[in-house]
């Protein structure tokens, strides 16, 4: 059944599509692509984010990625991950699913068991068991795992966020913004800690391939994006009207 993104209101439920992976892989790219292609054919959309999406959950996500956050137990980095995604989930994916929105998030649950799960060893039936309790058992509909090399990843995030900590000194303004926001924490962890992430990603993808599509993300951010539009279109069958959301892709575009 296709979802007819021209309807000014939508009466049934809307979609949750989330974007996994590790740091530097590209989600947030992506999903702003996705999300422009979307809103080009037609659909009302939220673009959001784990950990954060709701000003609660943006101070939850400064304690839990800055750098400078120390001696936080792994239990109570899991715990504070749950309670920005509860608050989210209230105040922003369920009131616009049900107005028939089309909910991009970049991370969710999978993130909470490969990173805390698998990475810190606390192991992914307590992460899907507070998941049941704190967020009611919801699911994607779709999940965009994109998949590339764990230690290419590492050092592409590595850069981006070392760019973001340390611009051009000729802009002040940028760099006391960018110092606020900085975001290393993760990636200071060791290549050992991001394998177990990797291997934890491709467990759920094994575990539920009805709902996780992995994206081979190495090729150019064109190239992963018309993967992304087929298989959001291939999986939910999303269209306008007649006209599939891949053939308002232009190939060209970067």
């Amino acid at each position: 059944m296709h979802l007819r993104c021209y309807h000014s209101t939508v009466s049934r439920r809307g979609k949750f599509i989330t974007f996994e992976g590790l740091d530097g892989t590209g989600k947030s790219t992506q999903l702003r692509k996705l999300a422009a292609a979307l809103r080009e054919a037609g659909c009302k959309v939220v673009e959001t984010r784990e950990p954060g999406g709701t000003a609660t959950g943006e101070k939850i996500r400064r304690v839990l990625l800055d750098s400078k956050t120390e001696g936080l137990s792994s239990l109570a980095e899991m715990a504070l991950m749950f309670a920005s995604r509860a608050q989210h989930i209230a105040e922003v994916i369920q009131p616009a699913l049900d107005r028939g929105h089309i909910v991009l998030c970049d991370r969710f649950t999978d993130s909470t068991e490969a990173y805390q799960g698998y990475g810190r060893h606390l192991g992914s039936e307590n992460v899907l068991k507070l998941h049941h309790i704190l967020c009611g058992g919801l699911q994607p509909d779709l999940t965009v795992l994109l998949d590339f090399d764990p230690a290419m990843s590492l050092n592409r995030a590595r850069r981006r966020n070392q760019s973001a900590v340390h611009p051009a000194k000729s802009d002040t303004k940028k760099k006391l913004l960018q110092l606020s926001s900085d975001e290393n924490r993760f990636e200071r962890q060791n290549r050992s800690f991001f394998a177990r992430v990797h291997q934890g990603y491709r467990a759920i993808a094994d575990r539920e391939p009805q709902r996780v599509v992995a994206i081979d993300a190495r090729g150019t951010p064109a190239q992963t994006h018309r993967r992304v539009a087929h298989a959001v279109e291939e999986r939910l069958k999303l269209s306008v009207g007649r006209q599939s959301i891949l053939s308002m892709v232009n190939p060209s575009r970067k």
